[in-house]
């Protein structure tokens, strides 16, 4: 069977994208190959391209292309999960057991057949590491010590997991579509394991999947090239090579663009993007996508650990300033953990620039000077701007807050260890089903230092609430739709008022790409991107 998100209203998914093209003559150019995709964009968030240990938005758009994973949202049709290496799936009576089988005559780019064992061993894989993204899995109640007796091999075709909690079966599909459950080639991890490590060394800079595309180099914050996989189960890609180029400048993302040297510019600044028109060469699209920009404040630190601070901070912030500014077009005002434009999304929009009620706020938390503080974020556009109109409005309340650029590769394990006060991040869901986010911003089981939940934003943040944690376990749980609807939209209602969180704006990305260019796919999550039906 397949598992069909439009009747279950479980997935609206944003997908597809508008395009607009300019009329007048450019200059000739030269081109890329016609078998060649070139990217331009920012990659420096790479740390690993192991699918058991990636957890940043570049890497997570590559294995999506490198791995099939249990479940998957296809290219054409973002809208409907479908079985990825799987072929059908049938629940136990409890809902607590789910026996797989294969899809038939798939292929590793090893050319090994996918079997029902390569499935256990990758999902078994990713428990025992037990890497950021692993919680995925383990809130299912699987740990190092079980996982080998809840995730089994019936034969080379079938496959059971068993999970011990009571989720939402739907809820438990939509997880197994998220990168911690890519499939990777179990003999050919195994032939380079290093002292039971699991291939963990060698995954890292090399893959061992089924998809569309195989890895061929990684070099940090230069490059990233793929390689078509010829036997692939949709047929081959029409571009038998991806190369990502590492351009951290936009303006030298357009410039290559126009002159052919690159096929698409991937993070270009509104400004740069308004440059383009004018050019008939180049096509801008539009994909909404379900990336947030967040502020967060450490709990840890004694005054940002203070209710009234952090419902002071949230209207320091002019939303609609930078909206209407340097955000203009890339960015809309959302301010709920959940994306506009999927299924139970809150979109109320409580907060505004309020100086005065900020320094009551501040006054009551015994702040009427304001403090010091430090914003970690990103070293590019737009958050470098983010950051800055911040810390203007910060000050009309005596905040002085002195800003901390760094390249992702910093940033993430900074944030991970707690080190941060204030932090400007971005944040996409790792599958789409709202507990995905809600169990990254809002339930953290366990609080404590030695828990190392690194994957969940509340424990970075050092911040639990019972009456949260409750709430998002009930709307976990809840099968009828309806009623779990409801349940995520009051959580996201009082986790806007009493968390560390002020979430500010959701993205529209603008890509440009030459018009020659045909079949690029951005869905809207971050690993909703797809390069197998592009052509030229």
């Amino acid at each position: 069977m397949t598992f069909n998100w439009k009747k279950t209203a479980l997935a609206m998914a944003l997908a597809g994208g508008v395009a607009f093209t300019a009329n007048a003559p450019a200059p000739a150019t030269a081109s890329t190959p016609d078998d060649m995709l070139v990217q331009g964009m920012r990659i420096d968030d790479i740390i690993t391209f192991d699918p058991a240990e990636v957890f940043e938005l570049s890497a997570g758009e590559f294995i999506a292309n490198i791995y099939d994973r249990v479940m998957m949202f296809e290219p054409e049709d973002l809208s409907t999960l479908v079985g990825g290496v799987v072929e059908s799936w049938e629940f136990s009576e409890d809902g607590k057991t789910i026996t797989f089988q294969m899809r038939p005559g798939q292929t590793f780019h090893s050319g090994n057949p996918v079997r029902a064992q390569d499935v256990v061993y990758s999902l078994r894989r990713a428990v025992h590491l037990n890497k950021t993204p692993a919680f995925i899995l383990t809130q299912f109640g699987w740990s190092a010590d079980n996982v080998d007796d809840l995730i089994t091999t019936v034969d080379d075709d079938t496959f059971t997991l068993t999970i011990t909690e009571d989720f939402s079966p739907a809820l438990v599909l939509n997880a197994l579509s998220a990168g911690i459950a890519s499939v990777v080639d179990e003999k050919v991890v195994m032939e380079h394991e290093v002292d039971g490590d699991w291939g963990y060394g060698w995954l890292k800079n090399h893959s061992a999947g089924s998809g569309a595309y195989s890895l061929v180099e990684w070099k940090s914050n230069e490059s990233v090239v793929l390689q078509s996989n010829p036997d692939y189960r949709h047929g081959a890609p029409a571009m038998t090579r991806v190369i990502v180029r590492h351009l951290p400048e936009p303006a030298a993302q357009r410039l290559l663009l126009e002159q052919g040297d690159i096929d698409m510019a991937r993070t270009l600044t509104p400004d740069q993007i308004n440059g383009l028109d004018g050019n008939s060469d180049v096509v801008v699209d539009f994909y909404p996508k379900a990336s947030l920009v967040y502020m967060a404040m450490n709990t840890t630190n004694e005054i940002l650990g203070q209710p009234k601070v952090q419902q002071a901070m949230r209207y320091l912030i002019d939303y609609q300033g930078m909206a209407d500014s340097f955000l203009a077009g890339q960015f809309i005002i959302h301010q709920s953990f959940w994306p506009s434009g999927l299924w139970a999304s809150a979109d109320d929009k409580p907060f505004s620039l309020n100086v005065e009620r900020a320094k009551a706020l501040l006054a009551e938390a015994g702040y009427p000077d304001g403090f010091e503080m430090t914003i970690d974020t990103l070293n590019t556009s737009p958050y470098m701007e983010i950051a800055q109109s911040m810390q203007q409005t910060l000050a009309q309340a005596g905040v002085v807050a002195e800003i901390i650029p760094q390249d992702g590769s910093a940033l993430w394990p900074k944030y991970r260890a707690r080190r941060h006060g204030l932090i400007l991040a971005r944040w996409s869901p790792d599958y789409v089903d709202p507990h995905s986010n809600a169990d990254s911003f809002a339930l953290n089981p366990d609080n404590s230092e030695e828990a190392q939940l690194t994957g969940v934003l509340a424990w970075r943040n050092g911040w639990q609430d019972p009456g949260i944690n409750a709430l998002a376990i009930a709307a976990r749980n809840e099968s009828d739709v309806e009623l779990r609807e409801g349940l995520y939209n009051a959580l996201q209602r009082l986790h806007q008022r009493v968390s560390p969180f002020a979430v500010m704006f959701q993205q529209n990305e603008q890509i440009a790409r030459r018009t020659n260019v045909e079949g690029f796919v951005s869905g809207s999550n971050f690993d909703l991107v797809f390069y197998r039906n592009v052509t030229k």
